[in-house]
C-alpha cells in the first residue's frame, strides 16, 4: 500500500512509486489523498497489507508517521507489516522514526531500483 497522510497535497511521487511497484509485479493499493492516520491503519488491516510505504512532505512525520505506527501495534500488525517512509525527512529525525518501527527511510533522489530491491529483501514471507 502506497499511503498519503495528512494535508499534503502533492502525490506525484506517490504515483510514480505506486506504477513502480505494479510493474514490478507487486499488487499495489493507493490509498488517495489527505489519509488520516487511523484510515490508513484501517486500509492496512482490512487489505492484510505486507508493506505500507507512507509518502509525507508535509514536514508532520513525526506526528503522523508515530500515530500509524501505534494504530498497527493495536492490531497487532505492526510486526508483520514492513514500513517505509518517503519524502523530505531530515537527518535528525530519521532515528526516532527508526525507533518507532520505521524500517527504511527514502529520500528524493532514490533509485525505483533500490527500493523494489529492498522491499524484495525485507519484505515479510507469506
Amino acid at each position: 500500500m502506497v499511503a498519503k497522510v495528512g494535508l499534503d497535497g502533492h502525490d506525484r511521487g506517490a504515483h510514480v512509486i505506486a506504477r513502480a511497484f505494479r510493474d514490478a509485479g507487486f499488487e499495489v493499493i493507493y490509498s488517495g489523498l489527505h489519509k488520516a492516520p487511523d484510515e490508513i491503519v484501517q486500509a492496512s488491516v482490512q487489505e492484510d497489507v505486507d508493506v505500507l510505504g507512507i509518502s509525507i512532505l508535509s514536514g508532520a512525520h513525526d506526528t503522523l508517521v508515530p500515530k500509524i505506527m501505534d494504530g498497527l501495534e493495536e492490531y497487532d500488525a505492526k510486526d508483520d507489516t514492513l514500513v517505509l517512509v518517503g519524502g523530505v525527512i531530515p537527518e535528525e529525525d530519521r532515528p526516532g522514526l527508526e525507533e518507532q518501527g520505521v524500517a527504511e527511510i527514502f529520500g528524493p533522489g532514490t533509485s525505483i531500483e533500490d527500493i523494489v530491491e529492498f522491499v524484495r529483501e525485507n519484505a515479510p514471507e507469506r
